[in-house]
């Protein structure tokens, strides 16, 4: 059985002193077990300060964003190899806010999805449809492009470093949240597309559900057959919440 993950993007909100008080509760939940597989993803300005709190605890660290470009005059960019030598394990890539709110194309998040690797980063591959694409039968459509556009840059044994995160952007940040057997649907769809180019990989890559998770509501989504964790929003500025939901992807995903 694949094992979960929980990672918990912070997005653009923390301090020093605020890094400083949840980390350490969260290492110490991990370290005492019961608690899958945990990742975090602060702002740049603090993967540092993360890099120290998380160093030898087990929970990894990862980035929110990665630069396509290697090195050079990119002002404001940050390399996948910066981010590897910062301590970073995960990155993600093609998150919905990314896509809409920066321009970032398929062809974009497919180049960063390639540059993270080849500096041993693992990406977290971001899918995802609007609800006015949902609503349209176009799911399947939407999620399925997004992929496709990495495994035609990639290939699909690249997945087998890699994970992906489904994410239905009407579900991030706004109380509502697919019900498990609507979120099963797609990953196992996403599943069903990664099978195509390579069976193995694709039954052994984690797929994981973002969007409204939390402690409440993990355990009944973690259980379903395709959902292998959680990319966590809101509730990972919690670490009580956040351990929550770690402790819900161990009891199903890890007994």
């Amino acid at each position: 059985m694949r094992t979960a993950l929980v990672a918990g993007n912070w997005k653009m909100n923390g301090t020093r002193a605020f890094a400083r008080e949840l980390i350490p509760a969260v290492t110490a939940a991990y370290a005492a077990g019961g608690v899958c597989e945990l990742a975090i993803c602060p702002p740049a300005a603090y993967l540092g300060i993360a890099a120290e709190l998380l160093s030898d605890s087990g929970v990894q660290l990862g980035a929110q964003n990665v630069s396509a470009q290697t090195d050079g005059a990119f002002t404001g960019e940050t390399s996948a190899d910066m981010l590897a030598d910062c301590g970073c394990h995960y990155v993600i890539v093609g998150h919905s806010e990314r896509r809409a709110l920066y321009g970032e194309s398929a062809d974009d998040v497919a180049a960063k999805f390639v540059r993270a690797q080849a500096a041993g980063l693992t990406p977290i591959l971001c899918v995802g449809e609007s609800q006015s694409e949902r609503e349209s039968g176009s799911t399947e459509a939407v999620v399925g492009a997004q992929l496709q556009a990495v495994l035609d840059c990639a290939g699909g044994d690249a997945f087998a470093h890699a994970v992906v995160a489904y994410e239905p952007v009407w579900a991030i940040g706004t109380g509502l949240t697919a019900t498990p057997q609507q979120a099963e649907d797609v990953h196992a769809y996403l599943r069903q597309r990664l099978a195509g180019n390579n069976a193995q990989v694709a039954a052994a890559v984690k797929i994981l559900y973002g969007g409204s998770v939390k402690g409440a509501n993990a355990e009944e989504l973690f259980a379903q057959a395709n959902i292998d964790g959680g990319l966590i929003g809101g509730a990972a500025l919690n670490a009580d919440e956040f351990v929550q939901i770690g402790r819900a992807g161990a009891a199903v995903r890890q007994g």
